[in-house]
């Protein structure tokens, strides 16, 4: 095809008119090869923004996008692989929960992961936050770690869907990044790109999230379970509410302090813990519907063999394994304390703010964006993909939602090293929790939204 062809493209996006596979191949192979310049690029993103498409042309858009560079054939580790994606969050180290179980139940779980941008935390800089750990992993380790530990979680490479880092970087800068087809091709083609039989999806909604309607976000989980299914690959999906923060920690450090103490059992957010259990059991489902030979299991079962998993420490000992076969120093691990009260100068930085309740009452809301905001003030997320984390800064909350507090109680810890970013970080804070001191009805917080299959 000539370079009129992708005027011809745009043209027909524009007028509403269906792309055929071989016009989505062509746009995404010059996407990777940058024959398409970026306004081009960007005028066909803005159409398909505006006027959508169906099922087959984002299943053929995330399919060009999945081949535009390299994957990883996973056929050799035994076993059924899966894989866990989240569209991302404030507080959320579900990952870092998740694998281990699984690894322990006999399930390898692969994972590529990436780096917070925004309001996001990223799990690999949550993981490099403990001294040595690695996240530079070549096909034959990432193989090797999944057949021997079960469990493995490297950095996203630029080999993996670079259509995809192309488009992405466009979208952030040209207003198109809320569009279900984008986001469908983006997420999805990442995650086929890595060969696993099967893929759970947790797709949260709310104030800290891309789909703040619960509408949009069980739409988005029923195109990306749609798209799987075309791509012959297995897929169920849980919609979870990300209106307020998940856990009690938001920073690098300290989300794996909570990891590590959940799977010890002494430190356990029912929120979190309700997610965490219900990720596991559908992943746990995954697993049953693709093994011979394995007796079916009730929901009953399947949740006390994974609370078991937990309780007997084989979870915990799975995660240590994990962390010291990615090169992580398991001493830093064993030296985390039991408590959240216990942390010391070593797992946060050196400035500490309280945020306290300003009235009697019931904490009623903490706006999960915000407090993303304020993290990423404190110096625990990034504003651009250049900018230097502090691992040590982060929030440590006392109080959540539907507690009850008094004027002057402390509802949360911020720190980082710098007085300012506390200062900035403290307003946004005290923006985010809302207390009502004359609440008529009871709070319903519950974080599962719905199960897609």
């Amino acid at each position: 095809m000539n370079k009129m062809d992708i005027i011809e493209i745009i043209e027909k996006k524009k007028n509403k008119k269906e792309l055929t596979k071989e016009e989505i191949y062509f746009f995404v192979e010059g996407v990777t090869n940058q024959s398409i310049p970026d306004y081009q690029q960007s005028a066909l993103l803005m159409a398909i923004c505006i006027n959508g498409m169906n099922y087959r042309e984002i299943k053929d858009l995330t399919m060009a996008m999945t081949y535009s560079g390299y994957t990883l054939d996973l056929t050799s580790v035994p076993g059924v692989v899966l894989d866990k994606h989240s569209t991302g969050g404030v507080g959320d180290k579900t990952t870092l929960i998740i694998g281990p179980i699984m690894a322990s139940l006999g399930v390898p779980v692969a994972k590529m992961s990436g780096r917070g941008l925004g309001i996001t935390g990223g799990t690999i800089d949550k993981l490099e936050a403990i001294p040595g750990f690695s996240s530079n992993v070549s096909e034959e380790q990432f193989i090797e770690a999944l057949t021997k530990v079960g469990f493995v979680d490297g950095a996203q490479t630029k080999s993996f869907a670079p259509a995809d880092k192309y488009l992405y970087a466009l979208r952030d800068v040209t207003g198109t990044v809320q569009s279900i087809p984008l986001i469908v091709s983006s997420i999805m083609s990442k995650k086929l790109a890595l060969f696993t039989d099967g893929i759970v999806l947790d797709v949260k909604c709310g104030s800290g999230a891309f789909m703040e309607t619960r509408e949009d976000a069980e739409e988005l989980a029923g195109i990306m379970i749609e798209v799987g299914k075309l791509a012959k690959r297995k897929c169920k999906a849980v919609v979870s509410d990300m209106n307020e923060p998940l856990g009690y920690t938001v920073g690098n450090i300290l989300e794996v302090v909570e990891a590590v103490q959940f799977l010890r059992g002494t430190v356990q957010n029912p929120r979190l813990k309700t997610l965490v259990i219900t990720l596991c059991s559908e992943m746990y489902k995954l697993y049953l519907e693709q093994s011979e030979g394995v007796p079916e299991m009730t929901d009953e079962k399947i949740e006390k063999l994974i609370l078991k998993s937990i309780d007997s420490g084989k979870a915990y000992k799975k995660f240590k394994e994990f962390v010291t076969n990615q090169g992580g120093d398991v001493s830093f691990i064993n030296s985390i304390p039991y408590t959240l009260e216990e942390l010391g100068e070593s797992f946060v930085s050196s400035g500490c703010v309280e945020i306290k309740a300003k009235k009697s009452g019931t904490i009623c809301g903490i706006t999960a964006h915000e407090v993303g905001r304020a993290s990423q003030a404190l110096g625990a997320g990034r504003i651009t993909k250049e900018d230097e984390i502090d691992m040590g800064a982060g929030i440590v909350f006392k109080k959540t939602v539907s507690d009850e507090v008094s004027e002057g109680d402390v509802i949360a810890l911020i720190y980082a090293d710098d007085k300012y970013k506390l200062k900035s970080a403290k307003k946004m804070m005290e923006k985010a929790i809302t207390i009502k001191s004359d609440l008529k009805e009871p709070i319903h917080n519950d974080i599962i939204i719905c199960k897609k299959n």
